[in-house]
């Protein structure tokens, strides 16, 4: 994958032309051939067989070079497990699943083993090959020392962190196509996981840490059920991108969700129910929330693993195990709340038309403003009277109003949703 690699495979192997297998290495695996006084060459499995061809009292040398780095490579996907030994590793992890290389050494690497592993263990050594592009600078160029171009990821990891280069890396690669990596990228994901961190202090400042259960609390606010909905349609979305072998869709699944859904707007409005005086209320959304929060490390594990690692445990300092070996979410056969993503989104979308009219006008930022709602159907006068509070303060309102039609003058309008 993607599949418009399949015949530079296929080529060199119908095409197949001869290759000087022998290097001049100081490792490998060195070439079994020995030679007489007279230069006769004696090619045998062990330096005895080579001598009983040779005869006795026949002085060998044994050639000095070694095979083929790409020969010795072929080896690996059974090699590095015991083998020609039936150990219990070769028995576990051969075949393996999915190969992840570079288009440039397919034929130099992905067929070899193919034909290895098929020749020796009588079966492929992985069901997938995954092709990933070449990274390049941010204007194209592959990189090279004599352009001056060069990106030493190392110095990007002091800066940024390992996580956020290992963020940018996934979200840029497209199935194949070449990566540009720019600097500004690399630091946009560090500010990500900047957020996240903040988030995760926030929850802890307000009683909200880790739970111990994968199945999400039984919750009866909107808010809250919203946010559960929210979880399990991420996990949908990142499933499908692993299952499509695109990275760069898992990434934007899970921080649109993490930034925008659960960052901006859930913890915004769980703020009033946490400070407020209901305590069952506040029970709730401190279980949801936690458990979402756990829901949101264990998905981004894979993509920025040290962060999540630390908050796993700073969450809930008595959990047992580390997040590395968590199990992935499973949420199947959880009923969600429909009418609350629609009653939600229908919130965030009012708040997020007013704040787009106030800036286009260049309304002062904390000037209070009177709303006034017109033509409203009975479904929307509920929502209005539900969430009036969240949308006084979000949208900086004075106060909400039902309307029978728009004033004729000195009013912006805003229409969302009717």
């Amino acid at each position: 994958m993607p599949e418009n690699w399949d015949k530079t495979y296929f080529n060199w192997l119908t095409d197949i032309q001869p290759w000087c297998v022998s290097r001049q290495l100081w490792w490998g695996h060195q070439i079994p051939a020995w030679y007489d006084a007279d230069g006769n060459i004696f090619v045998a499995e062990t330096e005895a067989e080579a001598q009983t061809l040779a005869g006795s009292g026949i002085d060998l040398r044994r050639d000095e070079d070694v095979l083929d780095t790409w020969f010795s490579s072929a080896l690996w996907p059974f090699g590095t497990l015991g083998w020609p030994d039936d150990t219990e590793a070769l028995k576990r992890y051969y075949p393996g699943s999915v190969l992840v290389t570079g288009f440039d050494i397919i034929f130099f690497w992905v067929a070899r083993m193919m034909m290895q592993g098929l020749e020796f263990m009588g079966e492929p050594p992985f069901h997938t090959v995954y092709v990933h592009g070449l990274v390049r600078d941010a204007k194209g160029k592959k990189m090279s020392k004599s352009a001056g171009n060069v990106i030493d990821p190392l110095e990007f990891m002091d800066k940024y962190g390992a996580d956020a280069l290992r963020f940018t890396m996934a979200a840029m690669e497209t199935q194949g196509r070449d990566i540009k990596l720019s600097e500004k990228r690399v630091e946009g994901y560090r500010n990500f996981a900047t957020k996240l961190w903040n988030a995760a202090r926030f929850c802890q400042m307000n009683g909200i840490g880790g739970c111990d259960s994968m199945q999400p609390p039984s919750a009866s606010l909107t808010l809250n059920r919203w946010l559960i909905a929210e979880v399990a349609a991420t996990l949908d979305r990142m499933n499908a991108a692993l299952a499509a072998y695109r990275f760069d869709d898992l990434a934007s699944a899970i921080y649109s969700f993490v930034w925008d859904r659960f960052c901006d707007w859930y913890l915004e409005l769980a703020k009033p129910v946490l400070t407020g005086e209901d305590a069952a209320e506040q029970a709730e959304t401190r279980a949801v929330a936690g458990w979402a929060l756990d829901q949101i490390l264990v998905m981004l594990h894979p993509l920025m693993p040290f962060i999540t690692e630390e908050l796993w445990h700073a969450l809930k300092p008595d959990r047992v195990g580390d997040l590395a070996v968590a199990a992935w979410p499973d949420l199947g056969g959880l009923t969600l709340d429909a009418q609350a993503g629609r009653q939600v989104d229908w919130l965030i979308a009012v708040v997020s038309a007013i704040r787009s009219a106030r800036t286009e006008v260049n309304v002062p930022p904390g000037a209070q403003l009177p709303c006034l709602v017109a033509y409203a159907d009975p479904a929307t006068a509920d929502l209005i009277a539900v969430f009036e509070t969240p949308l006084k303060r979000l949208a900086r309102l004075e106060s909400i109003a039902l309307a029978d039609a728009p004033p004729a003058t000195g009013a912006l309008q805003v229409v969302v949703q009717g």
